[in-house]
């Protein structure tokens, strides 16, 4: 193909026809793969529908349109309120726990890292601290006892 910065070739300045587009190995290949890609996704489900029509009986009923809770009835009551300060701590341990994975291999090549390495690094010990500060300065590190 050419570009606008090179001249045009002659057998596209003298054909009045239009010029068709030459379909090449690997754009067979993509689309071949594509649509390959396409049904096996798609058999599967298909597979499952049907047998699900042909095979499955439809009776709804008390028992099987039932809350199913791992083996034990379910309880009648409404909804009960729930802390959300125990997903807030966890998500805060979850984030400490993971970044001191990240300080371990600083921890163990410190002596042969460079100046911008430990830079690096010192910014990532105080973007923690920040976090944790703010962690304190909003309370979610306080537990709430609640009678």
């Amino acid at each position: 193909m050419w570009s606008l910065l090179e001249p045009i070739p002659s057998f596209y300045r003298h054909s009045k026809k239009a010029v068709r587009h030459k379909v090449n190995d690997t754009q067979i290949f993509l689309a071949v793969f594509a649509a390959a890609a396409v049904i096996f996704a798609l058999t599967p489900l298909g597979i499952a529908w049907l047998w699900a029509r042909l095979f499955s009986p439809h009776k709804p009923g008390p028992s099987k349109n039932a809350v199913y809770e791992c083996g034990l009835d379910t309880q009648p009551i409404g909804w009960i309120q729930f802390k959300a300060e125990y997903y807030l701590y966890a998500i805060v341990f979850l984030v400490f726990d993971v970044e001191v994975l990240f300080l371990l291999p600083f921890a163990v090549a410190f002596k042969e890292l460079s100046i911008g390495a430990s830079v690096a690094m010192l910014i990532f010990i105080l973007l923690l601290v920040e976090g944790l500060a703010w962690a304190c300065w909003k309370g979610i590190l306080k537990w709430h006892q609640y009678d």
